[in-house]
């Protein structure tokens, strides 16, 4: 998914679950190569922020599951010790 982010940031961003974030990631990264391709210095940079942007939506998401598995873990745990 990091390589995704990386080289189609709206798609990565888009499996991650936020399609609305998808959107607007796209209209940011496709006026960054668009500005890319004529000589101007914040094409590099939005198109930057599109692809920062989409590593940290899936960082986040990579994230989230870690977390909602060790509270599942825990109430599990928990669950198993029996009623005090």
């Amino acid at each position: 998914m990091i390589l995704l982010a990386l080289l189609i940031p709206p798609l990565a961003v888009l499996l991650a679950g936020r399609p609305f974030q998808a959107v607007f990631n796209a209209l940011l990264w496709l006026s960054g190569l668009v500005l890319i391709v004529l000589p101007f210095v914040p094409g590099l940079m939005t198109w930057g922020l599109a692809v920062v942007w989409a590593v940290l939506v899936v960082r986040g998401r990579q994230r989230e599951a870690r977390d909602r598995r060790l509270i599942e873990t825990a109430l599990a745990q928990d669950r198993a010790r029996g009623p005090r």
